[in-house]
């Protein structure tokens, strides 16, 4: 079988970090015999070339100095700030149009797999009827917010929909943004893991973590010795973020969470960076001021108490959101835990983060533009790396945690409920172990790549039998 992978990022070189889930989907697919070529646009005049030994077919679609729409950050960010930027669509489209048809014509796939479907859905189109060759549209969820922004692209994503043989989300949460587009059938496709079989490695590339990890070797950080199992507390209880400092990722409102920890008992430590990173280091330093002069006096004072309802429980198709047991934490504030922004680590200095970290939170929030989490890939890798994990209760993360079975779920935009599940985790350990044994199961179930590939697989077959 031989399918045509079409997107609007491909690694660049061998050691681009772009789109480690891509690629690593691509080395899945060829391990069960399936032939892959990828067509991706050019990168400042970068040529075709391959990677992995998969063939990238690379469409020029400007001067090579302009040819920028693409890689490093994604187009519609760009777009926003380089508004000249909007120009490149119609040539971008027309050149990976004529270049689609070229390798069809030559090549002749099996199946072509269009990500991000606006625009690349009307790139394979043609190629896709004029050779009878099925279309599978892949939707992540970035697509789905221009609908919010420019409303001529809904009426081009319900046509693009109709014409696809199968569509595929990363999330039960991206799905039911298509059926409002379009009532179809939509196959549940989610990300694995990009940890591979070296030792944990990886980079910040624009605040994003990129990782890999051999769970084989053995961890040489300070007291760590089991990844599998709890990590154990070393001076403090560290809550570890690793992302980009953007409004989704709800940074503020970890920062906020500060206040209801004691600073003898927990340090937050925030890895990355982004357009936020001064605006939330001054959020951060001026708790900072608070609990040096509450050090100082010796004083305490009482804020608003914690919310008498525990981290809410998510049925992960529904989005229901059911109470729970109450949990009744005291909210005294008698000086806030530390906050540590790490800045971009090298892949070692990251590596050692995990290890010590005991826990990993998302507290991701809708933003203001609507966007939101699509699916959280990076709890699962989290999960993989023995930590449990606190998150946000929206988009696509009850895909991936359970409340109570393989992390802790709370409300966006709620600090108090953030510091109430991770005084539980501290304080319980026997929780601890429950969490990491659930999201041990929930991988293996949902997230194992091998699952994942033969699903698509399966697909993949049926279309080429109709």
């Amino acid at each position: 079988m031989k399918v045509l992978v079409i997107g609007s990022v491909y690694p660049r070189f061998q050691e681009d970090a772009e789109v480690p889930w891509l690629r690593t989907s691509i080395s899945h697919l060829k391990k069960t015999g399936v032939e892959i070529q990828v067509l991706a646009p050019s990168y400042k005049g970068l040529k075709s070339h391959d990677i992995d030994g998969t063939h990238v077919n690379r469409f020029r679609y400007a001067p090579a100095n302009w040819e920028i729409l693409t890689h490093e950050e994604g187009a519609p960010s760009k777009m926003a700030s380089k508004p000249w930027l909007q120009l490149l669509a119609i040539p971008y489209i027309i050149n990976g149009f004529i270049q689609c048809l070229r390798i069809c014509r030559k090549w002749r796939p099996d199946v072509i797999h269009a990500h991000w479907p606006f625009p690349h859905a009307y790139i394979a189109l043609g190629a896709a009827k004029l050779f009878r060759i099925p279309l599978v549209l892949n939707f992540h969820g970035a697509e789905l917010l221009l609908i919010r922004k420019k409303k001529w692209v809904k009426p081009l994503l319900k046509f693009a929909i109709g014409q696809a043989q199968a569509v595929f989300a990363n999330s039960s949460f991206t799905a039911s943004k298509i059926k409002a587009i379009r009532d179809v059938n939509v196959e549940w496709s989610p990300y694995g893991t990009t940890l591979e079989t070296s030792r944990l490695q990886g980079e910040c590339r624009n605040g994003k973590f990129i990782c890999r990890y051999d769970r084989t070797a053995a961890p040489d950080a300070e007291g760590v010795k089991d990844e599998k199992g709890p990590h154990p507390v070393i001076n403090k209880f560290k809550i570890l973020f690793v992302g980009r400092h953007i409004e989704r990722k709800g940074i503020r409102y970890l920062i906020e969470a500060a206040k209801y920890l004691p600073t003898d008992k927990f340090e937050i430590r925030i890895v990355g960076g982004g357009d936020l990173t001064e605006q939330l280091k001054k959020q951060a330093a001026l708790l900072d001021e608070r609990r040096k002069t509450k050090d100082e006096s010796g004083s305490t004072s009482l804020l608003r108490p914690c919310s008498a309802q525990a981290p809410t429980l998510c049925h992960p198709e529904r989005n229901e959101v059911k109470s729970k047991d109450p949990v009744n934490f005291s909210g005294v504030e008698e000086s806030p835990a530390s906050i540590v922004f790490t800045g971009k680590l090298s892949p070692e200095d990251l590596a050692n983060e995990y290890r010590t970290a005991n826990v990993f939170t998302l507290p991701a929030i809708v933003d203001s533009k609507g966007d939101t989490e699509g699916l959280g890939v990076v709890l699962i890798e989290a999960m993989e790396l023995g930590l449990p994990i606190v998150a946000s209760n929206v988009g696509g993360i009850p895909d991936v945690v359970i409340d109570g079975e393989s992390g802790i779920l709370v409300p966006e935009k709620d600090p108090v409920a953030l510091a109430d599940a991770f005084k539980r985790l501290e304080a319980d350990p026997a929780l601890i172990e429950k969490l990491l044994a659930g999201a041990r199961k929930r991988i293996d179930e949902c997230f194992t790549w091998d699952g994942i590939i033969e699903r698509q697989i399966e697909v993949y077959k049926r279309l080429c039998r109709n």
